[in-house]
Formats: C-alpha cells, sequence, structure tokens
C-alpha cells in the first residue's frame, strides 16, 4: 500500500460496464489526493452491448451506443493498451499500448473488469467466415456486410449465388443471436421495397442453437412463444441442432441440413477473458477470477473483480445452491460496480466492504421494430408492450444523459422518418479505390 504521503494507486483493468462504472464512482466519491485511478482498456469507449442490434439495424445512431471514457472519466487517467499479463504478487500489469510499446503499470489497488470475449469452437471454416457480434465495430461492419450483399444479388445473374447471398445465417439462440436476427431480418424486409427484382420471400435467414430451446434466460412458453413468432415472418428455426462446418461458406448442420451461405453471424456464447489466465489470481473451471460476496478476489483483499469476469457468489440463489454464481449480465456488471466502487472506498478509508446481493429483476428482448418478449417482475409480457419495456429498461440503464438524450432523439427521428438503408460497403475496405487508381 502506498504510503500517507502518496495517493493510493488504483488501476481499472477494462473500460467497459465494471471499469466505468466503478471509475466513475470512484472519481465522484474519492477525496482530493487521495488517490489515483487509471483505466486501461483498447478501446477509448465503453459499448453499451445491448444497443448494438438497434445500431446495426440503423434504428440508432452507432456513435451512440459508445460512452467516450475520457469524455466521462475526466479526474481518471485513460490508457488505450491491451492488458497482457497479471502479476498480483509483484502488483504490474504488462500492457500493450496503442502505438505497440510494452509497457509494466504499478499499482496499489488493482480492479480486474476484462470482461468476456466470444466463445469460438473448433469448426471448420468458422474462424474465417464467422462474424462476432460483440462490438460497435462489429454491428458497422455487420450492416455494411449484409446491405452489400443485398446490392450484389440484385445485380447478379447467377440464380446460385444470388440465393447464396441472400442467405444470412445466425447461430446461438441467447439475447444477443435473437435480438440481432430480429433487428437484422427486420431490416432486410424493409429494405427490399426499394429493390425491384428482390422481394422479402427471396431472403433466407437462418436461426441456428445446439439446445433445445432459446432465450435461456427467460420462461420456457415465452421461448417457445419467441420460436413461433420468428418462423411466422420465414426464419427457419434449427434447435438442437449444432454447426458441424462453415468451409467456404457451405453450411452443415447436425442434422444433416447443407446449404451455402455468405453470412454466417456467430453469437454462441462468451468466455472470460483469456488474459486471466495469465495471471496469478485463482481463477475457476469456466476462467472467471474467483470472487468473494464483497466483490474482493479470493485471498487477495487489494484486488477487486466484477462482471462477466468475476465468479461472484450470487447470495440470492446459495440457499438453493451454495455454488450458484452471477450470470454474466449487463444487470448484474452494472449493479455490482456500483457496490464495487463504494466498497473500495471504504477499504480505503478503514471500513469494512459490503457483500453484493441483487435477485435478478428478469429480462427483456427486442424482437424487432414494435415487437418483444419480457420476463419480469414475475410477469409475462409480449410485442409492443415487451418492445417498450425493453426500450424504457436500457434507456434508463445507458450510461450519462447525453447518450441517453441522443438515443431517444435517434427513435423519435426514426418514427417520424423511415429508417435509412443504404449501404456503406466502402467504409469495410476505404482504400480499395484508391489502390485501384494507383494501379498502372
Amino acid at each position: 500500500m502506498a504510503t500517507k504521503t502518496e495517493p493510493t494507486r488504483i488501476l481499472v483493468l477494462g473500460g467497459g460496464y465494471v471499469g466505468l462504472y466503478t471509475a466513475f464512482g470512484l472519481q465522484k466519491m474519492l477525496r482530493a489526493n487521495e488517490a489515483s485511478v487509471t483505466v486501461v482498456d483498447p478501446q477509448p469507449h465503453m459499448t453499451y452491448a445491448p444497443f448494438l442490434p438497434e445500431a446495426a439495424a440503423g434504428a440508432i445512431e452507432p456513435r451512440h451506443v459508445v460512452v467516450p471514457l475520457r469524455r466521462v472519466l475526466r479526474r481518471c487517467h485513460v490508457l488505450t493498451a491491451r492488458v497482457t499479463k497479471i502479476e498480483n504478487e509483484r502488483k504490474t500489469v504488462t500492457v500493450e499500448a496503442a502505438d505497440g510499446h510494452i509497457e509494466q503499470l504499478n499499482y496499489d489497488i488493482l480492479v480486474v473488469a476484462l470482461g468476456a470475449v466470444a466463445r469460438l469452437l473448433p469448426i471448420p471454416g468458422l474462424a474465417e467466415q464467422g462474424i462476432a457480434f460483440k462490438t460497435i465495430g462489429e454491428a458497422i461492419y455487420l450492416r455494411n456486410h449484409i446491405m452489400t450483399k443485398l446490392d450484389q444479388a440484385a445485380s447478379t445473374l447467377d440464380p446460385e449465388l444470388r440465393k447464396r447471398l441472400l442467405t444470412f445465417t445466425v447461430v446461438g439462440g441467447g439475447f444477443a443471436g435473437i435480438e440481432a436476427l430480429a433487428e437484422l431480418e427486420d431490416m432486410t424486409r424493409f429494405a427490399t421495397r426499394y429493390y425491384e427484382n428482390i422481394d422479402p420471400e427471396d431472403i433466407r435467414w437462418v436461426l441456428v442453437e445446439a439446445a433445445g430451446r432459446i432465450l435461456p434466460e427467460v420462461r420456457e412458453t415465452l421461448g417457445v412463444y419467441t420460436v413461433e413468432q420468428l418462423e411466422k415472418r420465414g426464419i427457419e428455426v434449427y434447435l438442437s441442432t449444432a454447426a458441424k462446418s462453415f468451409e467456404d461458406g457451405h453450411v452443415v448442420l447436425s442434422d444433416g441440413t447443407e446449404f451455402d451461405s455468405d453470412t454466417i453471424i456467430w453469437t454462441a456464447g462468451v468466455k472470460a477473458n483469456p488474459v486471466l489466465a495469465n495471471s496469478d489470481l485463482p481463477i475457476d473451471r469456466r476462467g472467471r477470477v474467483e470472487a468473494t460476496a464483497g466483490l474482493q478476489v479470493v485471498g487477495h483483499p487489494d484486488v477487486w473483480t466484477a462482471g462477466d469476469n468475476a465468479a461472484v457468489p450470487d447470495l440470492s440463489r446459495t440457499e438453493q445452491d451454495p455454488t450458484a454464481t452471477c450470470p454474466p449480465n449487463a444487470q448484474h456488471a452494472v449493479r455490482q460496480a456500483r457496490v464495487l466502487a463504494k466498497n473500495i472506498i471504504k477499504v480505503i478509508r478503514g471500513g469494512k466492504a459490503k457483500d453484493y446481493y441483487h435477485k435478478n429483476l428478469g429480462a427483456v428482448a427486442s424482437l424487432g421494430l414494435h415487437k418483444g418478449v419480457a420476463d419480469a417482475l414475475n410477469l409475462k409480457i409480449k410485442g409492443f408492450p415487451a418492445w417498450l419495456f425493453h426500450r424504457a429498461y436500457h434507456l434508463k440503464a445507458m450510461p450519462t444523459w447525453n447518450r441517453k438524450i441522443r438515443i431517444l432523439f435517434d427513435w423519435m427521428l426514426g418514427g417520424l422518418f423511415r429508417r435509412e438503408v443504404i449501404s456503406l460497403g466502402q467504409i469495410n475496405n476505404p482504400k480499395e479505390e484508391f489502390d485501384r487508381l494507383s494501379k498502372p
């Protein structure tokens, strides 16, 4: 620990839900010269993931679903870098900075908030053909990719190529996959009105889920209802079906189904950030940092953790299951971060950390414009009311009034005018035209 004449050095690894909210809480509560706070993240912003599907579909301006770290954390130091190693015994963290140089950061208190990454499986062709859906860059890329496929399909004279271009595959039936599928299917169906030779029936959307149901976070009847609603829209749903291969865009499923698809969206689960394996902190069998209910790392009171990379005991369920941990979702991450910031302040000032306790209030999911499902407050809500509930809940949870107001205006303008369905495909390869002109 730093001497009394020096501020306590607090190092926050990650600028997502936990990192942002923890650092924001600390900068509000810390006294002058009591501590310094440094936040490290590869991106200079926090992404509010529940709004990624609407950003990809054009309902929200992409810049409005990210929160600039330097703008919000004005009393903190923000370092754009990637964590590569954690050595708590030496109180150092090794990072690779944005310009590529390696640096070691020292600390007195460490907050591990590295979150989760896409969980890839050893499926042939996945690495080459798959598109993840966890970042704003992937959401923008996917929107332009899909609209480019519509443009190409409208121009080709090859019927087999056209069919392949208009086939879109989503793997994973959790919230990320279902909301991305629903919003993007809405977008493509709306876009067909501007293509003389593409009808809504020409577009094929396929959902593949290895489990026997979708949306495991809500009660099973709502999952069944969701499947029925998707199938009414012409979406093909394969349950209890695994993807076997994606080589060269040729999809092979475990039930023998085969088809070609130029768009494969991978949302089949997440895993804790793999850099945690390169640390001397205790991790569980799922790769998460083992935490106490007070959000301190087990056996390391100077290290704190929360969110998707943390195995935090779920005190609302431990009576039924002593090994229960909080699920990796935004609801817990945001609430844990607020408790975490207060606990750090208490411990710095000689107090005791408070246990995190929060009973899950439920879950909401958008199924596209004016459609949704919600399982909250012991109520089952479907259709338009659930969609309104979804928007209200996430607007409330969105950090900063700046972003709340911008998103609200996006929705208001979207209600007055039709959504934009133009392709900005050049964003995905901006130097292509320049390179073409430079060739003799």
